[in-house]
């Protein structure tokens, strides 16, 4: 792994990927359809498409249309015995036209909560969305075995998207390539047509990422990109573009990182912070944007969809209807955000600063 850069981008630099990024964004809302058949794969279900009011981009070469706010699988999908509040939010996303669900294998503790209420839901309405699952194992037989424990949560014989989650470090790399690796698995499920494709997702440096895109053609790749990404370790520099260009399913993530990047959140105190998110930053004051800005920021960059966890329906509606609202910010727009969120920049991006030796 090549030696980390320094953790603030330059302002040349900002103003370079802003310019770059808003021509790759007007590309990705320009694009036109993909073919209807992809690596063999049949095209997806009409009713898969999200409602008409809910703008949609391409999901890089799969040929998904995806809206272009998914609903994430944590918040209050991944509280134990919560199924009263989250299974009712599953059921309105996809109400709203939402078609993409995220989850994961470790959401939820042991007990994987996020998996078993989205199983509760799609048991029913399998066909209604796109469902992307992860596994956390860097092992064939580890991941193997997360994937054969998803089905049986999710309650279907095939998730749409399986992933390698977390991707942060070489050693990570290393591992999931090696003989015996996780991608062992990921190409077997494939194989066996239990997942239809592939990715890859990271939140915390942009060098391993990297990596494993030159290493394998991932369908797609979840990354953290919010306001306050080009001022620590950006994903936006580097890697979003090169994800652009293998033609990458983008998908956004911690845009309102876990409410630390907006105004209207109210830290807890500093004492309960320690006991709480043990080895995270310490966040003194509120944010600095409002959830118009921190969704639009990250629609404005080329991503195909944006998943953000939900508490509750009226925050879901709250997310849809802002991404039907949506229109791209111009790059002086962009740039205003970024400084904008400079002061609360570390708190924001939280997930970049986690001791990982």
């Amino acid at each position: 792994m090549s030696k980390p850069r320094s953790d603030t981008s330059s302002n040349s630099n900002r103003r370079t990927f802003l310019k770059a990024g808003g021509i790759m964004t007007a590309a990705v809302l320009g694009s036109t359809a993909l073919p209807d058949v992809v690596n063999g794969q049949s095209s997806p279900p009409s009713h898969l498409a999200a409602s008409d009011s809910m703008p949609t981009r391409n999901l890089g070469k799969t040929g998904y249309k995806v809206g272009i706010f998914s609903l994430g699988g944590q918040a209050s999908l991944e509280k134990p015995n919560n199924e009263g509040i989250a299974v009712p939010i599953i059921e309105k996303a996809l109400d709203l036209g939402v078609n993409y669900i995220d989850t994961s294998s470790i959401y939820g503790g042991p007990d994987r909560w996020s998996e078993q209420y989205v199983g509760k839901v799609l048991k029913r309405r399998r066909s209604d969305a796109f469902l992307a699952t992860k596994t956390k194992e860097r092992t064939r037989d580890g991941s193997m075995r997360m994937i054969e424990t998803s089905l049986e949560l999710l309650q279907t014989d095939h998730v749409d998207l399986w992933q390698l989650h977390d991707i942060g470090t070489m050693t990570d790399i290393n591992e999931i390539f090696a003989k015996g690796g996780a991608m062992e698995a990921l190409l077997e499920a494939r194989d066996q047509k239990i997942v239809r494709y592939l990715g890859i997702t990271g939140h915390y440096r942009p060098d391993a990422l990297m990596e494993a895109i030159h290493r394998h053609p991932f369908d797609t790749i979840l990354m953290a990109v919010n306001a306050a990404d080009p001022h620590h370790y950006s994903f936006s520099e580097q890697l979003l573009p090169l994800a652009v260009e293998k033609q990458m399913g983008i998908i956004g993530m911690k845009v309102p990182a876990r409410g630390r990047i907006l105004s209207s959140w109210t830290p807890p105190p500093i004492e309960q912070q320690k006991h709480m998110w043990e080895g995270m930053v310490l966040a003194a004051t509120p944010g600095t944007l409002d959830m118009r800005q921190a969704m639009y920021y990250s629609l404005s960059l080329p991503v195909s969809t944006v998943i953000i966890g939900c508490d509750s329906i009226a925050q879901l509606e709250q997310n849809v209807q802002l991404a039907r609202e949506f229109t791209p910010l111009n790059q002086q727009q962009m740039a205003v955000l970024t400084e904008k969120a400079q002061p609360v920049s570390r708190q924001s991006l939280f997930f970049r600063f986690y001791d990982r030796a």
